[in-house]
């Protein structure tokens, strides 16, 4: 089975897919590319229908025909205008969308309007009044957007690509697509972003991205090509695919893995687009530098610690500890409390101030502070030792349901449950239900053993 993540490549203006040749090749054989021709340029340059939606449309039909289970959008320019648009339909649940791991964006658009000086745009406008660019404009348009010269071979096809691209679809962009805005639509997305800018950029280098693209994605984080212009895949391939690796193993990649068949699954109609929405944003890695808003960086630390212990966890590992903490952000939770318990906030602060250091002892005085927890027997807190028994009981709770919420971990068990019928009234439900009974749209999962839980005196 191919398990590589898949790069969906957006090109910008006036570029095609063979833009990200040289960033394809420094990548090497651990990422699947799909570099993809927008509406109007390179391959697709005779499709007539080049407005925004259009090329919107035309990524998320290639996606659905991939079925990719891990993936990125990467988009140059015009293209991170779309990625983003296709990021927030992936991330609002729409059918075959399933698997967004993460957005790249290289000096790219936004979803709002493109800030560009009016002269400018008036004059690239002009190029296309009367047909396809000519050798005089393509040549001005790749010299005005790089930093230094680009190597002949690779300049030679950026000219190329300029003047097959087709003049209604470069005029759409200029005098519409660039101008529209889908602020509304796309929103802010909570989902692990690299955002690279040149440098020697004009409106959409650094200060541009800052006051535009790093809005809608608040976890993004900000690089600088020193020296470059706006031709980010062509001025510097091997750099920036060393971002994008980079950003894989160190961000977007790090969480669990949904298997590809329950992936496909999930990303079907047996799933509606609510729950799908809800899966989807599960199945993001964890922040690395998650900021808690609820609990002080120390008892955060405290309660990874504690998670560690109750619910431990083999492979790339969810931050149990800052999930709860966006739950209890997010006024979330299962509802209920002890009602010898203060307020869940409350309860968790009181109790995580306690056991305070945690996290430094050896497993033994580990496991024995924990077992004092579950036995009634902890003493030493602001709660007493049956209120800090209670809420060890309803932590524990909480930790394991939200473990069991990824869909990766309801892939290990082989729950599939949730696929019991899609949107509209009709659901199709499950007709099998005996033991060891399976539909025939089911995946065919091995349930793995799961790692040792830590046994704790009851």
């Amino acid at each position: 089975m191919n398990d590589r993540p898949v790069l969906f490549m957006l090109h910008a203006l006036g570029g095609s897919a063979r833009a990200w040749d040289g960033v394809a090749a420094a990548l090497g054989g651990d990422f699947e590319v799909v570099a993809i021709d927008l509406p109007g340029f390179g391959d697709a340059h005779r499709m007539a229908d080049a407005r925004v939606v259009d090329m919107a449309d035309q990524v998320c039909a290639v996606v659905r025909m991939h079925g990719a289970a891990r993936w990125l959008l990467v988009g140059h320019s015009m293209g991170g205008k779309i990625a983003s648009i296709v990021a927030a339909r992936a991330l609002a649940g729409e059918p075959g969308l399933f698997g967004l791991a993460g957005v790249v964006l290289l000096a790219a658009s936004p979803p709002s309007p493109e800030p560009m000086d009016e002269a400018r745009r008036r004059t690239m406008i002009g190029w296309a009044a009367s047909g396809p660019l000519d050798a005089a404009a393509a040549r001005t348009f790749v010299d005005d957007n790089v930093g230094a010269a680009l190597p002949a071979g690779v300049d030679r096809q950026a000219l190329d690509d300029l003047r097959r691209a087709a003049p209604h679809a470069w005029l759409s962009w200029l005098e519409r697509g660039s101008l529209e805005d889908w602020s509304g639509e796309v929103g802010t997305l909570d989902v692990p972003a690299l955002i690279v800018a040149g440098g020697a950029d004009g409106d959409l280098g650094e200060d541009g991205q800052r006051a535009t693209n790093a809005r809608v994605y608040p976890r993004a984080r900000i690089a600088v090509e020193e020296g470059a212009g706006h031709l980010l895949p062509l001025e510097r391939p091997r750099e920036i695919a060393g971002r994008i690796a980079r950003f894989w193993h160190e961000t977007a990649g790090t969480g669990p893995a949904v298997p590809a068949d329950f992936a496909r699954l999930i990303a079907s109609a047996r799933v509606s687009r609510r729950l799908r929405a809800t899966l989807a944003l599960r199945a993001l890695a964890d922040a690395a530098d998650y900021a808690p808003a609820v609990l002080s960086p120390t008892q955060l630390r405290t309660l990874r610690a504690v998670a560690g212990r109750i619910v431990p966890q083999t492979g790339p590992m969810l931050d149990l500890a800052a999930r709860l903490d966006a739950q209890l952000a997010a006024g979330g939770g299962d509802g209920w409390r002890f009602a010898d318990l203060p307020p869940d906030r409350q309860a968790h602060a009181l109790a995580l101030d306690a056991l305070a250091g945690f996290e430094t002892g050896s497993g033994d005085e580990q496991h024995a502070r924990l077992t004092e927890l579950a036995e009634g027997r902890f003493t030493g807190a602001a709660l007493s030792a049956s209120q800090m028994k209670q809420w060890f009981e309803d932590l524990g709770a909480d930790l394991v349901r939200l473990w069991l919420a990824h869909p990766a971990t309801m892939a290990r068990i082989g729950f599939d449950g949730f696929a019991n019928g899609g949107d509209g009234t009709r659901k199709q439900g499950f007709e099998r239900l005996g033991a060891d009974e399976r539909e025939a749209w089911e995946p065919l999962i091995v349930v793995e053993p799961l790692a040792p839980r830590m046994e704790v005196a009851r």
